[in-house]
Parts: structure tokens; C-alpha cells; sequence
């Protein structure tokens, strides 16, 4: 038997998981941009050296499905050779990367939206840098 406490408590976490769960579906619908930084280091970890700049790609996809609710994500060709550019090995530890929701222009295409994943230029200070909606 379950304390008082414990039962609000428990009604309490139902509901914001629907809320959430409303709230998702909602905003997958809409056109955004937001700006995260990736740590790269802690998703390579153990990784074999020769498989280490595939996977980091992989990661970042993976990464970018998960925040924005869609299967279909593209790499832009600037991150893909900033993770590649000190070889396959030698990954940086962390990517500062903009996250675009965008409308799939394609008649045929499965899903309405799709997200674009772009490199964007910190040098090597992320300190204090925040995950961040982006204007515009």
C-alpha cells in the first residue's frame, strides 16, 4: 500500500509525462533552429581508432534525431570535414553544432520535415555556451 504522498506523487509524474508527450508531438510540426554543443569524446569512448570519425557522424545523427523528433537528418559537408580534419583517429572532443527543423521541399518524401546539421565555429572555447533556441 502506497502512502498518500506517494500516490500524488506518482499522479503527479503521470501527468507531466502526457504533457510532455502532447508537447512533443506539437512541436515536431513546427520550422525551429537551436544550437548544442556535442561531446564527442564521451560518445567515442573505446571506439575503435580507424572507426572513430564514422561513428562520431553517426553519433551527431543520432544526437540530432533525438532532439528533433525527426528520421531524416543530413550532415552538412562543413561539419563533416571539421570532424575529419585531423584524420579518423584523432576526433575533436567537442562540436558546436546548429540544429535547422526544416520542410522537405520533395513530393515523395516520407517525412514532412527533416533536420540539417551544421558546423558552427566556437574556436576552442565552450565554456558557459548553453544549449539555445536560434532566431531566424
Amino acid at each position: 500500500s502506497l502512502g498518500a504522498g506517494a500516490k500524488a506523487a506518482d499522479e503527479g509524474l503521470l501527468g507531466t509525462a502526457a504533457m510532455v508527450k502532447q508537447r512533443g508531438k506539437q512541436a515536431v510540426k513546427e520550422v525551429r533552429a537551436t544550437e548544442h554543443t556535442v561531446h564527442l569524446k564521451k560518445r567515442l569512448f573505446g571506439v575503435t581508432f580507424k572507426k572513430r570519425a564514422p561513428r562520431a557522424v553517426r553519433e551527431i545523427k543520432k544526437f540530432a534525431e533525438k532532439r528533433m523528433g525527426t528520421k531524416d537528418v543530413r550532415i552538412d559537408t562543413a561539419l563533416n570535414k571539421f570532424l575529419f580534419s585531423k584524420g579518423v583517429r584523432h576526433v575533436p572532443a567537442r562540436v558546436r553544432v546548429r540544429l535547422q527543423r526544416k520542410r522537405n521541399e520533395d513530393e515523395e518524401a516520407t517525412e514532412k520535415l527533416y533536420t540539417l546539421v551544421t558546423y558552427v565555429d566556437v574556436g576552442t572555447q565552450f565554456k558557459g555556451l548553453r544549449s539555445s533556441l536560434v532566431e531566424g
